[in-house]
């Protein structure tokens, strides 16, 4: 029986069995991933990927220098002709993101490239954001209708708004159903009601001041109460698309608030105006149609801005704590702050991927009738987290964080205000609930 010297030992036991060609191999010894602009998202096509490059540069170059503008004028100063506002919608425009193009794009190619957009212009600004969102309801809503004529009327150059908040009526708009009203309660009395009996529609009454763009809009979306011979009635009402410069139309002035300054808000009153009826985008029988559509595409662009707010107060905070130094090091080298932005960037991941997600499900073509509950998820889930995230990044900026020098404290008030707008998310969570009820079930 032979045997093998120890040289030939320790020649045997060096020869190595690795496949190298394994894709494992060409990781760093210590391996280290990067996200990407859409965090721990896969590839992108390369025209959506470079698409999101210029809108990170416009969020970055244009709408967050503009919004912080913005946010230190009267509202007044904010719209007036000469205000900073007006550079930012031209730039805006000059992005050619039209609903025509979006049209044109297959379904979920066109929801990826919706929420890319809203989570950069969110990154920029979100009362800039919303007020781009706002700004084009009245046409979306006309291309879901399939109402051609009114989208060649209303070109994307003219800025939209929504009306549906009212002094008396605030998310129990959104429930036209009643599905989440307190048991025998009465809806009361509307404040804006359009009468459909004769040849025009006559609008009297008024909306709120929580219009987004109602002092500045060229076209507006209102949906009210409408008397059909029987009276108002806001289960029964209607949706309209119409040109602000008709007779009878007066505007309040832009309010002062809180958070998202940068946004135009402000009431728009109606003195019997009359209005066209080719401009009646939703009878009484379409009403709770129209409600649900728009409903789901606001609340998806609300996640989808605010996971970009959220982003950008988590990549401020990141670069800061490791400029910051106290106790002797950069304080990412203190185990609460990284645990502090650990929890912040999964927290960002949760909204993108909850609103990629339910905007890719509800633009499936396959599916028919959307999810407003999944809408819902994003809304709900993008603000709150984005609330959660800018209170966050300001603790890890100290008291830097409070002065207006550093951006953290216009975030933090601009994401509070998310918490309410477009339905507020206790009534979104009670209003949610009643989707995923079976009557198969009982």
């Amino acid at each position: 029986m032979s045997t093998q010297t120890a040289k030939e030992i320790n020649v045997q036991s060096a020869v190595d069995d690795r496949n190298l060609d394994a894709p494992i191999y060409s990781w760093d010894a210590s391996p280290r991933g990067k996200f990407t602009l859409s965090g721990a998202e896969a590839s992108l096509p390369e025209h959506i990927a470079d698409f999101q490059q210029t809108l990170r540069n416009f969020a970055l170059n244009v709408a967050r220098p503009i919004g912080i503008k913005l946010d230190r004028m009267t509202p007044e100063e904010a719209i007036a002709k000469d205000s900073p506002f007006w550079e930012f919608r031209e730039k805006y425009l000059e992005l050619g993101v039209t609903i025509e193009a979006l049209g044109e794009m297959e379904p979920q190619e066109a929801a990826l490239l919706f929420s890319i957009l809203f989570e950069e212009l969110g990154y920029g600004d979100a009362g800039l954001a919303i007020s781009v969102g706002a700004g084009i309801l009245p046409q979306w809503l006309c291309a879901k209708f399939g109402r051609t004529d009114l989208l060649e009327e209303f070109p994307d150059s003219m800025l939209g708004c929504w009306g549906i908040t009212e002094p008396d009526h605030g998310s129990d708009m959104l429930d036209p159903s009643r599905s989440v009203v307190y048991p025998g309660s009465s809806y009361g009395r509307p404040n804006l009601v359009a009468d459909l009996t004769g040849d025009d529609i006559v609008l009297h009454g008024q909306k709120s001041a929580w219009v987004s763009n109602g002092v500045i809009a060229d076209v507006c979306i209102i949906y009210c109460a409408a008397d059909s011979g029987s009276g108002a009635s806001a289960t029964e009402g209607c949706a309209l698309v119409f040109p602000m410069d008709l007779p009878g139309i007066s505007r309040g002035k832009p309010l002062d608030k809180l958070g998202q300054r940068a946004l135009n808000q402000g009431e728009i009153f109606f003195d019997n105006v009359r209005i066209p009826r080719k401009y009646l985008l939703a009878g009484p029988e379409d009403y709770q149609r129209a409600i649900y559509c728009i409903h789901a595409e606001a609340n998806a662009l609300m996640g989808a801005t605010f996971t970009g707010l959220a982003q950008a107060a988590a990549d401020l905070a990141l670069d800061y704590a490791h400029q910051r130094i106290a106790g002797g090091v950069p304080i990412i080298h203190h185990q609460s702050v990284r645990s502090r932005l650990f929890h912040m960037f999964r927290k960002v991941e949760i909204s993108r991927s909850l609103t990629r997600r339910g905007l890719n499900f509800n633009n499936d073509p396959e599916l028919g009738t959307p999810s407003l509950c999944a809408a819902m998820f994003s809304k709900t889930t993008g603000t709150q987290h984005s609330y959660e995230v800018t209170s966050d990044a300001l603790q890890i900026f100290g008291g830097n964080g409070l002065t207006k020098e550093y951006p953290l404290e216009k975030m933090l008030r601009d994401a509070r205000a998310s918490l309410i707008e477009d339905g507020c998310n206790e009534v979104l969570a009670l209003k949610g609930g009643s989707y995923l009820i079976d009557s198969d079930k009982f």
